[in-house]
């Protein structure tokens, strides 16, 4: 067995592979909510935004509606006032001489000219005075429709943001939204409600697993206290003595079962206990504890421990890094590796556990992570409970994170848990 060396990853193939398959995942980061192409799809589906635009494009069509109104009303006002101050005062000769009929030509065209020329310094006025305050009035209009958006979408934003807080961290929480009573505070309180509901069913399943596998601990360890004792009876004779161990083989399986349903339970309540941790340190010892077992199974462990610091449950951590080691050297070829990574990315810390063993296909892959699922028949395979990789997701999501998997080439398969990065 290899001994666990903390340093720097040294690259090979395997690694390689890893570390394409990490930037194949984290390239599909920016499909994730809040990513790279998140923001811009949020603004544009912002209903604040969306309502300010609607109350300023509505104020600049009415504004220009009037605007129009107002210069044809304007424009038929001048053109009658003007009609009037230059109409003649005095009668007209019916049969007037050609001078006086030259200067009455001239006169009225003077008269026409001006007139033109009143009603488009008139209109060019209006419409650039009107223009420039139905800008500034509407500009003061959409920043004000801004505001008032914001006071209208505040209660919305609350629920929002608090629906997402209690979705990614427990149903404890509620909104208790403090409003006036109306349709976003009856949205609120219905929520809560549905709330109430999801962690009544839940708790409720919690404290099923839990009190049963309490229950079941105990007829199994009086049974186990029988086994013993009639095997280390003087008289006992041999056939006695094989039927005790493969009794006591039989009895240890089932409570291990029994512990990995506690943990499962635990997994899938509220966290308690947030602790700075640091995956590598954590690795190093569940690696260390199972140098026995490798050796016996012809494993060889490979350890490339960088620092890699979160925050969470160090008890739960160390079991899914347990969970993950124990698989990986039982789910093997004599000869086998098994590979222990830990290093701190740009999306949290990471944990990879990798093995050499059988061929997996990439469909296989979300069967392992299903409780109580193997690639084998449940009754055939007597190596695992089928809850060891149901414990690691539930556990990864419990503290934020993530545990995927991928099949290796040649056989195996390598499984990345990611935690989010202790930022205090």
């Amino acid at each position: 067995m290899r001994t666990p060396v903390r340093g720097p990853e040294q690259q090979s193939d395997q690694g390689g592979a890893s570390d394409r398959g990490d930037a194949s995942e984290r390239g599909s980061a920016s499909d994730r909510p809040g990513g790279g192409g998140g923001g811009r799809g949020a603004w544009r589906g912002s209903l604040r935004t969306r309502l300010s635009l609607v109350f300023g494009l509505m104020f600049f069509v009415a504004a220009a509606a009037v605007l129009a109104v107002t210069l044809i009303l304007v424009d038929n006002s001048m053109r009658y006032s003007l009609d009037l101050a230059f109409s003649p005062g005095y009668a007209l000769d019916p049969h007037p001489s050609a001078a006086l009929q030259q200067y009455l030509a001239r006169q009225h065209g003077g008269e026409a000219a001006t007139k033109a020329v009143i009603l488009s310094s008139m209109k060019r006025n209006l419409l650039i005075k009107g223009g420039l305050t139905v800008l500034a009035v509407g500009v003061v209009a959409t920043t004000a429709g801004w505001l008032v958006a914001g006071r209208l979408t505040r209660p919305l934003s609350v629920i929002s943001s608090h629906a997402e807080r209690i979705a990614t961290r427990t149903l404890h929480r509620r909104i208790g939204l403090q409003a006036p009573p109306g349709e976003v505070k009856s949205l609120a309180d219905s929520f809560d409600s549905m709330l109430d509901r999801l962690d009544q069913a839940f708790a409720g399943q919690s404290r099923f697993i839990s009190n049963a596998a309490h229950e079941l601990k105990t007829p199994i360890a009086v049974t186990r206290t029988l086994v013993e004792v009639a095997m280390n009876r003087p008289t006992a004779p041999p056939e006695v003595r094989t039927l005790g161990e493969n009794l006591l083989a039989v009895s240890e399986r089932h409570e291990r079962l029994i512990d990995a349903l506690l943990t499962l339970a635990r997994a899938d309540d509220a966290l308690t206990e947030q602790l700075p941790l640091d995956l590598a340190d954590l690795a190093e010892a569940v690696v260390a504890a199972a140098g026995a077992e490798a050796a016996r199974q012809d494993v060889t462990l490979e350890c490339h421990l960088a620092p890699a610091r979160a925050t969470g449950d160090p008890i739960l951590m160390e079991q899914v890094l347990r969970n993950l080691v124990d698989n990986a050297i039982r789910y093997n070829v004599p000869g086998g590796r098994v590979t222990v990574r830990t290093r701190g990315g740009l999306y949290g810390a990471e944990a990879l556990v990798g093995n050499t063993g059988p061929v997996i296909s990439e469909h296989e892959i979300p069967v392992l992570f299903a409780p109580f699922r193997r690639l084998t028949d449940r009754v055939g395979s007597a190596r695992g409970s089928g809850l060891g990789l149901s414990i690691v997701r539930a556990v990864a999501q419990a503290h934020g994170g993530e545990a995927t998997a991928r099949p290796l080439p040649g056989g195996g398969i390598e499984v990345r848990v990611v935690l989010p990065t202790d930022r205090s």
